[in-house]
């Protein structure tokens, strides 16, 4: 991409976010939509969210088991890192990743196949905005849900290094559940709430831009969704950067 088609989508996407984020005109046919996305994008990922966070904490507890073995650090160490690991990137960015290809090709592709086959024309003509009709309920529903994903991320990822600290004894279970309450700062948990709440605008509205502006047909909603990912995995990552330099730093 050269910069002149860099500052051309840029300049795209914010006047297509101008046209999302504004009032429904019918707020009824608004929270319909808005719960049919939550379920659709929020529930059916809990899932993925639950499996994968239980595995990862289950890792990164024998990980950091394995690797911090010294006589001069406490056993409790392992599990206030692995708290900290969990709370501070992995419940946040790291399954903001995951859920870029989950959510966001989905968003990307439903979008896609309505602007190709003039589904999203038929709407422009009839009056409707169609941008804030199509992509506004699937903002909104993600964005409201993203809490609730990265508390259950949060639960599973310290539930799997609990597991492990049973099957494996390293460290104990007692010596696990002490370094996870030790040196606890509530912040960070509110710290990953609003930062993964962030990641989930980023998600459904670059998808849906990608979506919104495909031009061709099935082979382009196609790319449009592998660029829809790529994209959000630059953003979401370079956007964590910036954040907890802004907020921790």
């Amino acid at each position: 991409m050269s910069i002149t088609g860099f500052f051309e989508n840029v300049g795209s996407y914010t006047l297509l976010m101008k046209r999302v984020l504004t009032i429904p005109d019918r707020m009824r046919e608004f929270f319909k939509d808005y719960f049919q996305e939550m379920y659709k994008l929020g529930v059916n990922s809990i899932w993925i969210v639950v499996i994968i966070s239980f595995f990862i904490g289950a890792v990164i507890v024998m990980q950091i088991a394995l690797n911090i073995a010294s006589p001069m650090l406490p056993r409790f160490t392992v599990g206030a890192v692995s708290r900290e690991i969990i709370l501070l990137e992995f419940s946040s960015t790291i399954m903001c990743l995951i859920l870029a290809g989950k959510v966001g090709s989905n968003i990307s592709s439903e979008i896609g196949t309505m602007r190709i086959t003039e589904q999203v024309d038929a709407l422009d003509i009839m009056g409707v905005n169609s941008a804030n009709y199509l992509i506004f309920p699937k903002i909104t529903a993600f964005v409201s849900f993203m809490p609730v994903l990265v508390v259950f991320s949060m639960f599973m990822g310290i539930f799997g290094g609990y597991m492990i600290c049973i099957f494996t004894g390293t460290p104990t279970v007692d010596t696990y559940v002490f370094g996870i309450q030790s040196f606890f700062r509530e912040k960070l948990i509110w710290y990953s709430i609003v930062k993964s709440m962030l990641f989930g605008f980023i998600i459904s509205s670059v998808s849906a831009y990608f979506g919104y502006s495909v031009k061709g047909g099935a082979l382009d909603v196609g790319r449009a969704s592998t660029d829809s990912v790529v994209i959000n995995s630059v953003l979401i990552l370079a956007t964590d950067l910036v954040f907890t330099q802004l907020v921790l730093g």
